[in-house]
This record gives C-alpha cells, sequence and structure tokens, in this order.
C-alpha cells in the first residue's frame, strides 16, 4: 500500500476519518479544534519537532501532515447510472485535476474519468487542493478514453468536448445524460477523442487571452450544463 501524506488542518478536517492512519502534530502548535477532531474520531497521533514536520511536507502544513491510504479508483461502470459524468483527456497539472474535482463536487457531480497513461494521478497536491472533496467525486481509471467513450454511448449518454474551434456552449442544447470532456492545458483534446465526441462546445473569447485554464472552463462548463439540464 502506498503511503500519502496531506497536509493543513482544513485538509484533516473535511477528511473522512476512516481514510487517516496517523496525524503528526507541530510540538509548537497545539489547535483546540485539531485535537478534538482526533480525539473524537479515536485517530492516532504523534507530537513532533517543526523542523520534523517541514522535512516531511513542502507548503503551508499548519503543524498538520496526515499520513494516509492511496486513493483507490473506481471502474468505468460506477458512473453508469449517473446522468453527468468529467471525462479528464490526459490533464498534466495536479493542481488543475484537484480544482476540477472541487467544481464538480460543489455542482453534484459524482464521477470523474482519467486515463490510465500519460495523466495526472490523484496525489497530495489534487488532495490538498481538492480540500475534502475526494470524499464526495470518485475517479475512475480507464485504459482507453476512445473505448470508454465508446461505452458511454452504448449506455446513453451524449459526449461533449470542449475544444476552442467548436460551438458556442451558450447555444448548444444538452441531452439528460452527458459527459463533458476537458482536454490537455497545451494540446487540448486529442484526435480521438473529437472523432468519438458527439459535439464539440466552445467558450467564446473577447479578449486577447484565446483559451482559459483547463479548471476555470470546466468551471464555466459544468455549471452551465447543470442548469441547463
Amino acid at each position: 500500500m502506498i503511503i500519502v501524506l496531506v497536509y493543513g488542518k482544513n485538509v484533516l478536517l473535511d477528511l473522512n476519518p476512516k481514510k487517516i492512519r496517523k496525524v503528526y502534530l507541530s510540538s509548537k502548535k497545539q489547535d483546540p479544534q485539531v485535537l478534538d477532531f482526533i480525539r473524537n474520531h479515536h485517530l492516532k497521533y504523534d507530537c513532533v519537532s517543526f523542523e520534523r514536520i517541514n522535512q516531511m511536507v513542502h507548503g503551508n502544513h499548519q503543524g498538520i501532515v496526515i499520513d494516509m491510504n492511496d486513493y483507490e479508483y473506481g471502474e468505468l461502470e460506477e458512473c453508469f447510472s449517473s446522468s453527468f459524468v468529467l471525462m479528464l483527456d490526459h490533464l498534466e497539472d495536479p493542481h488543475n485535476l484537484g480544482a476540477i474535482i472541487r467544481s464538480a463536487e460543489a455542482a453534484g457531480i459524482r464521477y470523474i474519468i482519467l486515463p490510465k497513461d500519460r495523466s495526472v494521478r490523484v496525489n497530495d497536491t489534487v488532495m490538498k487542493v481538492s480540500v475534502g472533496a475526494l470524499d464526495r467525486v470518485k475517479v475512475l481509471l480507464v485504459t482507453n478514453l476512445a473505448q470508454a467513450m465508446k461505452r458511454l454511448k452504448e449506455e446513453g449518454f451524449f459526449l461533449y468536448a470542449s475544444c476552442m474551434d467548436g460551438n458556442d456552449y451558450r447555444h448548444v442544447s444538452y441531452a439528460s445524460k452527458k459527459v463533458l470532456i476537458i482536454g490537455n492545458e497545451g494540446k487540448g483534446i486529442s484526435s480521438l477523442v473529437r472523432r468519438e465526441s458527439d459535439e464539440i462546445i466552445a467558450i467564446p473569447m473577447k479578449g486577447e487571452v484565446n483559451s482559459l485554464n483547463a479548471s476555470v472552463a470546466a468551471g464555466v462548463l459544468i455549471f452551465h450544463m447543470m442548469e441547463e439540464s
């Protein structure tokens, strides 16, 4: 079993206590709310030096490091009964994945599909950025995105891929069962994914910047598509 270290007060309080193996607290900083959380959930913890905490993780840890089990991915079939699913076409930035997971959870989306190869995975950065949303959003791993898309179509899903040359997302009618596909930060959606998509949609740009960050674009499209359902 791979061990993942995450950190920070908000992360600790938002995590499912059953997934926590142990908490490390700086002996210099004892937060009563954190101590109550640990005791109420009967978690194992150690008080260690601030220097030890600094050696364990890098970032604003607030004197708190959480040792937890590696993330358990799901299978494609788990999302078939859902009405709205996200698919990420070889994203690479864990900050983008974490932010997308937060947006998905806020919109009530419960499943995100990732390819097994050449893609970001759930790691400590993703867990930190998503701030507990991973307990309510399941990440599904698939071997081949194009094959997964064909299987989703068989289950009645309509597939919308985001790309700069697509139709204005505000003028599109959305199916009751749908998949939103967000492409790679630099390359966008792949040719195979584009070919299997039912419709290409775009967010019109009025400024000199011709594209949005992947997580920002995902947030805009997610909430519009949710409202149009």
